[in-house]
């Protein structure tokens, strides 16, 4: 009855977020320094490759927000039903990237001085960029630039693509394939994961969900591939024999639920990595209700043609010079005459 009741409840939580036209989340890594750095030295990185401190700092801090608006219910949405998207990635010192999608623009702003900074790059002076890259001195000065989408997507997929050649349209999935998924999952979870319910004090109630990690994801892929030929070109689904050497330890993801809503889920990692080292490692998702996504104000224009040429224009002069190589000699065939005596 427990796992009945829980499982149902999840059900009816989710349902309810795809009822809802506007959706916004934070997504949080809860783990350490230490323990990104004990994961990062167990994937035994080439010299030098290493994982820096500021680095792991930086990734043990890190949020990301995403708020997507949609003209029907996020469940019953297309990707042309899509009208607003907001996303930024910030850390305990502030913002670090922050995009936006409204109406006609895309908005793109970023602290390129944190971002340098962590890649051990330092950035260019704006003084000594060329001419033609003076667009890019707003980016690098961290201010808010926008651009066309559609012009954006068009260039994108011109830039390679044969003289005349029309741009192939995105892989997506159709309602009825998204439904037969959905449905695998949830046969999945009820068949292989074991829930436990505690609390519902103030509304407020946990659900604990258990499973060994290599186990349901084989499971979860033996239901999916039937459905492999649905699926859009390029999307392999590994094998058996590709998850024999993942690790089966169980995996907790705790639920919370307030008067029925889902408002935060906990994932537990750290068992995953199979390195002591490694003490905390997981993953928190916290939903919230949605906030329309709005253009920041004073964000300058890019002009698309101006840096599409710029770039394609650069792309030819290195292939020219690649091809043509260093001009030859016209030497006779017959060689040198040697000295004489």
């Amino acid at each position: 009855m427990e796992q009945l009741s829980a499982g149902k409840k999840l059900d009816r939580a989710f349902e309810k977020l795809g009822k809802e036209k506007t959706i916004s989340f934070e997504l949080d890594l809860d783990t350490d320094a230490a323990s990104l750095k004990a994961l990062d030295a167990s994937s035994d990185p080439e010299p030098g490759d290493e994982m820096p401190d500021e680095a792991a700092d930086l990734l043990s801090g890190a949020k990301i927000s995403v708020t997507v608006e949609s003209k029907k219910p996020i469940d019953e949405s297309g990707e042309k039903d899509y009208v607003g998207m907001a996303m930024k990635v910030s850390t305990a010192d502030g913002d670090l990237v922050e995009y936006r999608v409204v109406g006609d623009y895309s908005y793109f702003r970023a602290d390129m001085e944190a971002i340098a900074e962590v890649a051990d790059k330092p950035l260019p002076p704006t003084d000594d960029l060329p001419p033609e890259a003076e667009p890019f001195k707003k980016v690098l000065d961290g201010e808010w630039v926008k651009f066309n989408t559609k012009e954006m997507e068009k260039a994108g997929a011109e830039m390679g693509a044969e003289p005349g050649a029309k741009p192939s349209p995105e892989p997506t999935l159709d309602a009825k394939t998204q439904k037969k998924l959905l449905d695998a999952l949830r046969e999945t979870i009820a068949r292989e994961v074991d829930f436990k319910t505690s609390g519902d004090k103030d509304g407020t109630e946990h659900i604990t969900a258990t499973a060994p990690f290599r186990t349901l994801v084989t499971e979860l892929l033996g239901e999916i591939r039937p459905l492999a030929k649905d699926l859009p070109p390029g999307m392999e689904l590994p094998t058996d024999k590709d998850l024999k050497d993942a690790p089966d330890a169980k995996v907790s993801a705790d639920f919370t639920l307030k008067n029925g809503e889902l408002t935060e889920v906990n994932i537990d990692l750290a068992k995953l990595a199979e390195d002591a080292k490694v003490k905390k490692f997981g993953l928190v998702l916290r939903l919230s209700e949605g906030e329309k996504p709005t253009a920041p104000a004073g964000a300058t224009e890019l002009d698309l043609e101006e840096i599409m040429g710029g770039l394609a224009g650069a792309m030819m002069s290195e292939e020219e010079l690649g091809d043509e190589g260093f001009p030859e000699e016209d030497f006779p065939e017959e060689g040198f005459p040697e000295d004489a005596a």
